[in-house]
């Protein structure tokens, strides 16, 4: 099977969470962007690229694994999305473990973190949800120990 292209992947992408928003009722898609372009801007390959792009595609259920094991991607591009892929129940410290053991997915969460902690983003929302959120955001970024 061939493999997608990234712009390929950039389609797919938005048309899997096209109708989703986020948390201030954006298009879902700008986020899949902003990390995708993080992910750019922090010198991350085409893999961690496409994997950013996808990175919360089967988490959200818009693509399913099956989808996602069958998709024309690298092996590289599919482990880090799995990677990346929270459990429901899972514990923040057994997520960012299987972050830090996948080759690739640091960068990936990295950009991830960047854009959700975004003042400018957070400043919409309101005071409770962003006291929680960048708390939340914090301390995963002590968990994968990256800086704040």
């Amino acid at each position: 099977m061939p493999l997608l292209t990234l712009a390929e992947v950039e389609t797919l992408a938005r048309a899997a969470h096209d109708g989703q928003t986020d948390k201030a009722g954006r298009p879902y898609a700008e986020h899949l962007a902003a990390v995708a372009g993080g992910v750019r801007a922090r010198g991350g390959d085409p893999d961690q690229i496409a994997a950013a792009w996808l990175h919360d595609a089967v988490e959200d259920a818009a693509l399913s694994e099956e989808w996602l094991a069958a998709a024309g991607l690298t092996a590289r591009t599919k482990a880090i999305v799995r990677g990346l892929t929270k459990e429901p129940g899972e514990s923040q410290e057994a997520y960012a473990a299987r972050i830090l053991a996948t080759p690739g997915a640091l960068l990936v969460k990295e950009a991830d973190l960047a854009h959700n902690a975004d003042p400018e983003r957070l400043a919409v929302l309101p005071e409770p949800v962003r006291t929680r959120l960048t708390g939340k955001y914090d301390r995963m970024r002590a968990l994968l120990g990256l800086r704040p």
